[in-house]
């Protein structure tokens, strides 16, 4: 089976179904006390064993949450594009997916529990993958602790992405072409 560049990357490690709706989150400056709580958080055996039963529940709702690739693109005249911009926003459209929230919330996360997880994984994953880099640095605030248990499951994460990665939005072309390429 080919597996494209993209899942190759540290990043794809923890690209898991919701991320779509969470990228937007990363890029914004005013985020403070967002990060500040994705700093704060501290990943668990117990929250990942309910994280992961979350993200297979989610399987079935992939192509809702996929929020269809073609909305929301490039937008010229400095409009909302319609991606949530916090944490609550998230959660918000994660909420208004039909049964989204009763397959988060069937295994004892909230959908906050569930977004704030899914960042936080995020985050571990780029760390650890920065730590590995030539001159890599621990980051202020983040949680060592979170990057080791990252790598400890890293292998598990990897899997779990695979067996819910949600549609590739046409990036299935790129990515037969990068197949060819190499």
């Amino acid at each position: 089976m080919f597996i494209g560049h993209r899942l190759r990357t540290a990043l794809t490690a923890t690209a898991l179904l919701g991320l779509m709706l969470l990228l937007p989150l990363a890029a914004r400056s005013d985020a403070g006390s967002d990060a500040r709580e994705i700093d704060a958080y501290r990943l668990t055996e117990a929250g990942l064993a309910k994280y992961t039963q979350a993200t297979r529940n989610l399987g079935p709702l992939a192509k809702q949450m996929s929020d269809d690739c073609d909305d929301g693109g490039d937008d010229s005249e400095g409009e909302d594009d319609g991606d949530a911009k916090s944490i609550d926003e998230s959660v918000a459209r994660f909420d208004a997916i039909a049964g989204v929230r009763a397959a988060i919330q069937s295994t004892g996360l909230t959908t906050r529990e569930y977004v704030v997880f899914t960042w936080s994984l995020f985050q571990s994953g780029m760390t650890a993958w920065a730590l590995d880099q030539p001159g890599g640095k621990l980051p202020p605030n983040v949680s060592m602790d979170n990057v080791t248990f990252y790598r400890e499951h890293e292998a598990a994460l990897k899997q779990l992405g695979e067996e819910t990665k949600p549609a590739d939005c046409g990036d299935d072309e790129a990515e037969e072409s990068e197949a060819v390429e190499e």
